[in-house]
């Protein structure tokens, strides 16, 4: 795509989505955090979009698009084609506004999410599991949408869908200017599609223009930064799924159109800090968050010194969690936190040498927590799959040197993502 095919810039209807958003969905709570307001020195606001009727803002974009529809295209049903939060603010607004819906979802979709649609749609929804990624599933939906002469509801490309989910910012901003203080200074948002940064971005730089509109990838689909980079929506070759509700190839051509011009910086987030991010807000705040509504808290320490004696609002934007990934979400935080490695050791098929292993290479509280081991005849070394759990991520390197003095052959693997995702 070059810069004469990129679409303008569309107004949104910000105002009146608002007005017509408000008999449905939960005004959600803008809450201070008092722990992490602490931890950086800062107001720390939470708007809490996990307590939304559907656990996600998503809700807010698909009914606004769909309230707007004629008579006749209510008629005829509705389609979308999604995983997680769209499908289930999809398959509400068809029981609010009683229409047909179909809802396109991949075959491996989690069966929560499954359960999940169909429970907020009950008899007016319908989902087809069709193909084996999204993609799949996006090109089946339209090809289905066209042959039924229904319509397709987008999860985030339509500024119908934006100036719903900028309803967030009007609630935050309607909140915040009740406690009469200084103005917001940061406002840090999810990117996934972009439709919730260029619906809030835009309603800020309007009504709160000094407030810098932070935007929030993980390090796996950094579909918005590139985008950016570039000067045009790129679809990228591979992406990690695990931040299910913002990890999209490529970003909306509308979305982009508006989110290059309001927000004011772009930054990456590790999903290894999203992971100890969700554990540290379930334990520490009994706040249930999935991987995407655990960004805009992850970021904060590395904007730590910006943000010291500043007000921010961190947009938590939804709580869809599959309890089934709290295993992965664990060790994704641990093997982020220095705390689990995982190594292949060819070890010396002799006898005791397991037990050297233990007893002169491992510290007093190195745990080991996986062993797999083949014995190989007529070979010098065996193999054996080692996942290793330490108190403090500064054994790590003690470890290491134990391994090099009793020359122990071995290869780590949590530093190789192809091995890792095979082996683990």
């Amino acid at each position: 795509m070059t810069n004469d095919q990129l679409v303008d810039k569309p107004a949104l209807d910000i105002e009146g989505a608002a007005i017509r958003l408000k008999p449905v969905v939960n005004h959600t709570p803008l809450q201070y955090n008092a722990n992490l307001s602490r931890k950086y020195q800062c107001r720390v606001y939470l708007k809490r979009e996990d307590l939304q009727i559907v656990r996600s803002y998503k809700l807010r974009g698909a009914y606004n698009m769909m309230s707007q529809l004629t008579p006749d295209q209510l008629a005829k049903g509705v389609v979308c084609a999604s995983a997680g939060n769209h499908a289930q603010g999809f398959a509400y607004s068809c029981k609010k506004l009683n229409v047909k819906g179909v809802v396109f979802m991949p075959i491996p979709s989690p069966q929560q999410k499954v359960s999940q649609t169909k429970m907020f749609g009950e008899n007016f929804v319908q989902v087809k599991l069709v193909g084996d990624t999204f993609d799949d599933t996006a090109k089946a939906a339209k090809a289905y949408t066209l042959e039924q002469g229904m319509t397709f509801i987008p999860p985030f490309d339509h500024p119908l869908i934006m100036a719903g989910q900028a309803t967030v910012g009007v609630e935050i901003l309607e909140d915040y200017n009740k406690l009469g203080e200084a103005p917001i200074d940061y406002i840090f948002i999810p990117v996934g599609g972009g439709g919730l940064s260029a619906g809030v971005g835009t309603y800020f730089k309007q009504h709160s223009p000094n407030t810098k509109v932070v935007g929030l990838e993980p390090e796996g689909a950094p579909s918005m930064l590139t985008a950016l980079r570039e000067g045009h929506p790129v679809e990228l070759e591979q992406i990690d799924k695990f931040v299910d509700g913002a990890a999209v190839k490529r970003i909306g051509d509308y979305t982009f159109a508006i989110c290059k011009d309001v927000l004011d910086d772009m930054h990456l987030v590790s999903e290894g800090k999203i992971c100890t991010t969700i554990l540290e807000m379930y334990n520490e705040e009994a706040i249930v968050v999935e991987p995407a509504g655990a960004l805009s808290i992850a970021v904060l320490d590395d904007y730590a010194e910006q943000i010291k004696g500043k007000t921010i609002v961190c947009i938590v934007s939804g709580s869809n969690n599959d309890i089934d990934r709290m295993q992965e979400i664990k060790e994704r935080s641990l093997i982020y936190e220095g705390l689990k490695h995982y190594f292949l050791i060819r070890f010396a098929q002799r006898p005791g040498a397991l037990k050297d292993f233990v007893n002169k290479v491992l510290g007093p509280d190195d745990d080991i927590t996986r062993f797999e081991y083949i014995q190989k005849h007529n070979k010098e070394a065996g193999p054996a799959l080692v996942g290793l759990e330490l108190k403090s991520k500064h054994d790590y390197q003690v470890l290491i040197e134990n391994m090099k003095q009793y020359q122990i052959n071995y290869n780590e693997i949590n530093k190789d993502d192809n091995i890792y995702g095979y082996l683990v």
